[in-house]
């Protein structure tokens, strides 16, 4: 009303103006429909299927997209048994906090996966979260409106025991029973939320049968939510038509394949899993029982008067090599030669060794034409008077009672080669530590435990010892593969020698000091492996060495290459894991999803022990280790072994690709402290 000075001096509304209007339907007095959220579960979903056919109850469905997507047959069992499906979006998302652009995404993905898998459509919708499906602001209006536009009925709620909650089984019984008999004109109580999914769900089972019993004995009787709606079964869940069959069957495809990557990358994971404790435990039981075995056994008399040959390959080592021969000639109860092999090094190498050690008659110097390192200590060998013959890197220190442990095994006439303990010398920043680590609990322990089983791989480069009439047997030092040292382990046992470890034969060898080095010789062990297990894949075909054969070979192709090969896929499904799970607790909270949590954790802490156990028997075998390592025994989950995966790939790459691959020599420090 407008007065005489045209300004409003009264109002009255016979409307009140409201941006959202709500209309309700349901209430059927004496009907009551069960509903559960957030499935399809393959634990959980079968039993309460099992509960309701065995008490012939109908119920709804409300799925969410990504936990159908591995589940087909559930959805199809749903449907073929009588029950109703409803759309609970793809992921479970907060829709007030989503865009609508967002939110449609999440309603259209669900209904095509259902319509892929079943041929049906839903009408039906429920938005997550209470205040989704009961509106009473805006911004929890805008979802609803958003699914009606595509053609959607909203489903809310009134009954809620809270059982995702975990209160009780007696507890969701009477919430569930007291809450349907509080409906009257102004509130009907008729559908009740439960939930199949998103957590343990065991309370929610055991409450169901007398959930259904109890409202059936006053008189309710259990409808799906379309007879609430005045709908048939037909309208809320429509058979696809012919052209809409067409488009379905893309989809079908497509979310078969998602569905089978997802279930392929759990059981991979599972898998990794469950190897990598059993290995971690096999091996550090063998070293065990191979430590007790030593303890008890008479080890050989170290003869004194032995005579070993010492070839000492070298390529511009001038930084180390005055030092690598003098820890030679400083060894004790054992008589030496030592050979130095200059393969055409352009730092004087040559020439430190002519000045520092020509007038002593146990060091000869053989100056070659750079050919490789298999040459120069094939040509070593070839000079060698020696009965006995170890081979070092020059950047490599012995102890001097090493070459003597190492040499008293050939009086046994079956042993063609010993093994030593190598030890990382330069421990002067992570990288150093992270391989002194990876020494002591991975290398040494596994050749310790593989020496229980006659099936070791490696005798290293950097410490061991070999009979000069075995070498000659096999046709020396092979040049064909880039891990020689490997390559002759298995060649030897092949033609019927044995080998043995010697854990108190220690040498200190210098090791990478940056990532990049690392790689590089990282790289070089990994193509090189795979080129000895390649080269000798006739032992898997005829069983011989038995050890090699059953152990030896088939460890290092699935740990030392499969299994690096699929980490990566098993630390992204692992990261995608940990940021799902926090996005769950965001979204569903604490109590949702802290079963979850819970098996997530255990898995880790699981695994964690066993790495940390395994370790702790590694360091105990190691009598004279710091133990001051073994903190970095987790951090060296991150990076380090990243590292190596990365260079496995690389190998495995480079060898599908077939290009010939260099030695790639690394450049020496000398630091190491012996």
């Amino acid at each position: 009303r407008v007065n005489h000075n045209r300004f409003i001096s009264d109002e009255s509304f016979v409307h009140l103006p409201l941006p959202y209007a709500i209309e309700r339907t349901g209430s059927r007095p004496g009907l009551v429909a069960l509903t559960f959220d957030d499935g399809p579960d393959p634990r959980w979903t079968p039993k309460i299927l099992d509960i309701l056919k065995a008490y012939h109850a109908p119920a709804t469905f409300f799925v969410i997209g990504e936990n159908a997507l591995t589940e087909r047959s559930l959805l199809e069992r749903e449907i073929a048994e009588g029950h109703e499906i409803g759309n609970h979006t793809y992921t479970h998302p907060n829709l007030a906090l989503t865009t609508a652009g967002e939110t449609k995404l999440e309603i259209n993905a669900t209904q095509r996966l259902v319509q892929a898998f079943t041929g049906h459509s839903m009408r039906l919708f429920r938005a997550p979260y209470f205040g989704d499906a009961e509106p009473t602001t805006a911004d929890e209006i805008v979802p609803i409106e958003e699914a009606q536009k595509l053609g959607y009925l909203s489903v809310g709620l009134h009954v809620d025991p809270g059982d995702w909650k975990r209160p009780g089984v007696q507890q969701i019984i009477d919430r569930t029973l007291e809450q349907v008999g509080e409906s009257d004109e102004d509130h009907s109580d008729n559908i009740v939320l439960l939930h199949d999914s998103g957590g343990d769900r065991s309370q929610t089972v055991a409450a169901l049968p007398a959930i259904i019993t109890g409202l059936r004995a006053p008189g309710y009787t259990l409808v799906p939510v379309s007879t609430l709606a005045g709908l048939s079964r037909d309208q809320v869940m429509p058979p696809l038509s012919k052209s809409d069959r067409l488009a379905a069957e893309t989809d079908l495809a497509l979310f078969s394949t998602l569905g089978a990557i997802v279930i392929a990358l759990r059981w991979l994971f599972a898998v990794a899993i469950s190897l990598g404790i059993a290995r971690a435990l096999f091996l550090a039981g063998l070293a065990l029982s191979q430590a007790r075995r030593e303890a008890r056994r008479m080890l050989p008399p170290i003869d004194a008067a032995r005579f070993v040959s010492v070839l000492i390959p070298a390529f511009n080592e001038a930084r180390v090599i005055e030092t690598s021969v003098r820890r030679v000639l400083a060894s004790e109860q054992v008589r030496v030669e030592v050979i130095v092999v200059d393969d055409g090094s352009r730092d004087g190498t040559g020439d430190i060794v002519e000045r520092a050690f020509g007038d002593d008659p146990r060091v000869h110097l053989l100056r070659l034409e750079n050919g490789g390192k298999a040459r120069a200590l094939n040509h070593g060998l070839a000079l060698a008077r020696g009965e006995v013959i170890v081979s070092l890197d020059a950047d490599t220190q012995f102890e001097p009672m090493t070459i003597a442990r190492l040499a008293r095994w050939f009086a046994d006439d079956r042993i063609g080669a010993v093994a030593g303990n190598a030890k990382v010398g330069n421990r002067i920043n992570l990288v150093t530590r992270f391989q002194g680590l990876e020494y002591v609990t991975a290398q040494n322990l596994e050749r310790r435990a593989l020496g229980r089983l006659s099936a070791i791989t490696v005798v290293p480069g950097a410490v061991g010892a070999w009979r000069a009439a075995t070498l000659r047997q096999v046709g020396g030092y092979p040049g064909d593969t880039l891990a020689e040292d490997q390559d002759l382990t298995i060649a030897i046992q092949r033609a019927g020698w044995q080998v043995r470890h010697d854990q108190s034969a220690i040498a200190w060898t210098e090791a990478p000091e940056s990532f990049a080095a690392l790689a590089k010789q990282r790289f070089r062990w990994a193509f090189g492996t795979l080129q000895c297990l390649w080269k000798h894949r006739g032992i898997l075909r005829d069983g011989r060495p038995l050890g090699l054969a059953l152990v030896g070979l088939p460890q290092a192709a699935l740990f030392q290459i499969g299994f690096a090969a699929i980490s990566p896929v098993i630390d992204l499904a692992l990261v995608l894991s940990i940021a799902g799970t926090a996005l769950s607790i965001h979204q569903h909270g604490w109590d949702q999803t802290q079963t979850d949590v819970a098996k997530m954790l255990a898995y880790w802490i699981a695994f964690t022990t066993i790495d940390l156990l395994s370790g702790v028997v590694a360091f105990a075998l190691e009598r004279r280790e710091t133990w001051r390592l073994m903190w970095l025994l987790i951090p060296q989950r991150i990076g380090y072994r990243q590292v190596m995966y990365y260079v496995v790939l690389k190998a495995l790459t480079a060898a599908l690709r077939g290009p010939r691959v260099a030695w790639g020599k690394l450049e020496r420090s000398g630091r190491v402290a012996a």
